[in-house]
């Protein structure tokens, strides 16, 4: 793929997630309305779950979805630690547990429909995020890729989808190092050409996990 010089292609990227996030949320805003009513009805707590992730750059930002866990799940993480399906890696520590104890019924849904997702598209009005880049990670995952290596991964903006997930469709499970492998790959050969194509990709890897 030609590469678009990368100030112009910065503008571009910024421009076309602007676009996209203002009239998404303009659209989107009725069903934003029926999830936090779900998840309301389901448990107490807040509509929206707030965390800080780490961006492009190292940047720490608060980073939003819609809860799909139990108010509280956060501080019961070394309780399940037992159950991360990550292995122990040279290079990173990530979390994350399949069919985890702690989701809500609507929670489910909502993971299983990426719709916990929606409230991403605010990061990406703010400038926080983009439409396409590395997932933003959680400070206690962020803390352990700084070597020269790992820390590549940091050079591309955080996205709502991204290179890994497309690789990712029909795989249950994914290793630390082929995870952070491809968020180097996207880094080193970003371009506009290349997000079209992975946003093109994303609706088929989305349909792929909602029948998983």
């Amino acid at each position: 793929m030609n590469r678009i010089p990368g100030s112009f292609h910065s503008i571009l990227k910024r421009a076309f997630d602007l676009l996209v996030s203002f009239t998404a949320l303009l659209f989107l805003a009725p069903l934003f309305f029926l999830i936090a009513a779900a998840i309301r009805m389901e448990s107490r707590g807040p509509v929206f779950y707030i965390s800080k992730r780490a961006g492009k750059g190292y940047r720490i930002f608060n980073f939003y979805k819609f809860r799909t866990m139990f108010h509280g799940a956060d501080k019961c993480r070394n309780e399940y630690a037992h159950l991360n399906q990550y292995k122990d890696s040279a290079l990173a520590r990530f979390f994350k547990i399949e069919n985890d104890p702690r989701i809500t019924r609507a929670g489910r849904f909502l993971r299983n429909s990426s719709l916990d997702e929606l409230p991403q598209l605010f990061n990406v009005l703010l400038g926080h995020m983009s439409l396409v880049g590395n997932r933003p990670l959680p400070l206690y995952e962020a803390e352990t890729l700084t070597t020269d290596t790992t820390a590549e991964r940091f050079l591309a903006p955080a996205g709502i989808t991204g290179l890994w997930q497309i690789k990712k469709r029909g795989r249950m499970n994914m290793s630390v190092d082929e995870r952070i492998s491809l968020d180097i790959d996207y880094a080193n050969h970003s371009n506009l050409l290349f997000d079209m194509w992975i946003m093109a990709h994303t609706p088929q890897a989305l349909m792929q996990k909602a029948n998983t």
